[in-house]
């Protein structure tokens, strides 16, 4: 669809690199500031599928933007702008090679090893007579190594971490009372919401005076998995599926059609009216999130529209 932006290849005054993430591109600014452009494009299973998704680039961005000003007074993070609505920019920061997953429910990829029999995940033991979606006693801290472009993020636990020198101890103890603190925070706003915050993931990176900060999202729909909280414990008396928002009904769809990323597996077609019904789908998930109206920006030449609106940030705070 012509009304999304799916790669963009900006050459900002002072640019020094680009980074292409699954979702996210990033530009480096003078070796200062970071640009990050919050594209349309979708990711599952840890591949890119075929076709943007109209407004998604502007959702995650203003979610992320939202929930890092409700959490500034309890984790530090790297924002210092936002100059459109699909764009942040922040300082730039070393990440550490681990994204942060913390897990209150049997759900996912918790549930998808839960089902095969496994009651460890990443060094955390999980008690046994749980079903999926049940709540877990206490919040699980169940991290992943940060993969290249292309390749799949892996279960990892802190002993791993620890020993590989991954991340050194000092470090990984901020980590995780940052993960518990913002989870904490992203629990009790989303109860507010009506909804449970079941599982996320997040990023955290050093600044250059040696900082910990948040960086990249947080509690988007992309990173983060949500229940309606009204019917929930009957569904679960009930053995139905809970539901939800989250990105978890493409990844759904995917599995029907045939696709879990592996080799061999071709992405199914997506039409033009099934991406409208996504587009939908993140509306939705937006207006219960943050418990406010989408305002739908001017994608009539998106690419142009950054471009103008960063180059005026940047002339603006030079």
């Amino acid at each position: 669809m012509s009304n999304t932006i799916t790669t963009t290849n900006f050459n900002f005054p002072n640019q020094k690199s680009v980074y292409r993430g699954k979702v996210r591109e990033v530009y480096n600014i003078n070796d200062e500031l970071l640009v990050m452009v919050a594209t349309d494009r979708l990711s599952a299973f840890d591949v890119v599928l075929p076709k943007g998704i109209p407004y998604k680039g502007q959702i995650l961005n203003q979610i992320a933007t939202k929930f890092m000003e409700l959490t500034q007074d309890i984790v530090p993070n790297w924002l210092i702008a936002t100059p459109d609505p699909s764009v942040a920019v922040g300082h730039l920061c070393e990440p550490f090679k681990v994204e942060m997953v913390i897990r209150g429910y049997l759900s996912g990829h918790a549930s998808r090893e839960y089902a095969l029999g496994k009651r460890e995940i990443c060094g955390v033991k999980m008690a046994e007579g749980l079903k999926e979606n049940d709540k877990f006693p206490e919040p699980l801290i169940t991290p992943t190594t940060k993969a290249d472009n292309g390749e799949h993020d892996a279960d990892i636990s802190r002993e791993a971490i620890l020993s590989k020198g991954i991340v050194s101890e000092e470090d990984y103890l901020v980590l995780e009372k940052y993960t518990r603190d913002l989870f904490q925070r992203g629990t009790e706003i989303a109860a507010s919401r009506g909804l449970i915050l079941v599982d996320t993931k997040y990023e955290f990176g050093k600044t250059k005076e040696g900082q910990i900060v948040l960086i990249d999202e947080i509690h988007t729909p992309d990173s983060s998995r949500y229940f309606y909280a009204e019917g929930y414990q009957e569904r679960q008396n009930n053995d139905e599926e809970q539901k939800q928002l989250s990105k978890e009904f493409v990844r759904r769809w995917l599995i029907e059609n045939g696709f879990q990323g592996q080799e061999g597996q071709q992405i199914p077609e997506m039409t033009d009216a099934y991406i409208e019904t996504v587009s939908d789908r993140y509306i939705e998930l937006y207006e219960n999130i943050i418990g406010e109206k989408f305002v739908k920006a001017d994608i009539s030449n998106i690419n142009e529209r950054i471009e103008k609106n960063v180059l005026a940030y940047l002339a603006n705070n030079k």
